[in-house]
């Protein structure tokens, strides 16, 4: 008898830690824009323009660093990130919108 798991068996331990890592992530993207629509609605409520394109170039570049320290591959890291930047600037312009559309008091 072995003391080693069973391809499957290890297989079947990876896809639970794939699983686990994937809820995670959904819960961190959750918070993150849970955030950033909080920023959507400060930036609607003081007239500032729903993307800065200052912000995310630096962004990108601290994104990238980490991803190469992590041994993640850095152009993954960047689309990852555009990605998200593209929803979240996409969330601002809908926050603004219907900022302008509510009648002030």
């Amino acid at each position: 008898m072995t003391d080693q798991p069973s391809p499957a068996e290890t297989l079947q331990d990876l896809r639970r830690s794939i699983d686990n890592i994937d809820a995670a992530l959904v819960a961190m993207l959750a918070e993150r824009f849970r955030c950033t629509k909080a920023v959507g609605a400060l930036k609607a409520r003081y007239g500032m323009p729903p993307a800065d394109p200052a912000r995310e170039t630096r962004q990108i570049a601290r994104l990238r660093t980490l991803a190469g320290e992590a041994h993640l591959d850095p152009d993954f890291a960047e689309k990852f990130l555009n990605f998200i930047i593209h929803e979240v600037i996409r969330h601002h312009e809908a926050i603004a919108r219907q900022s302008a559309d509510t009648p002030k008091k």
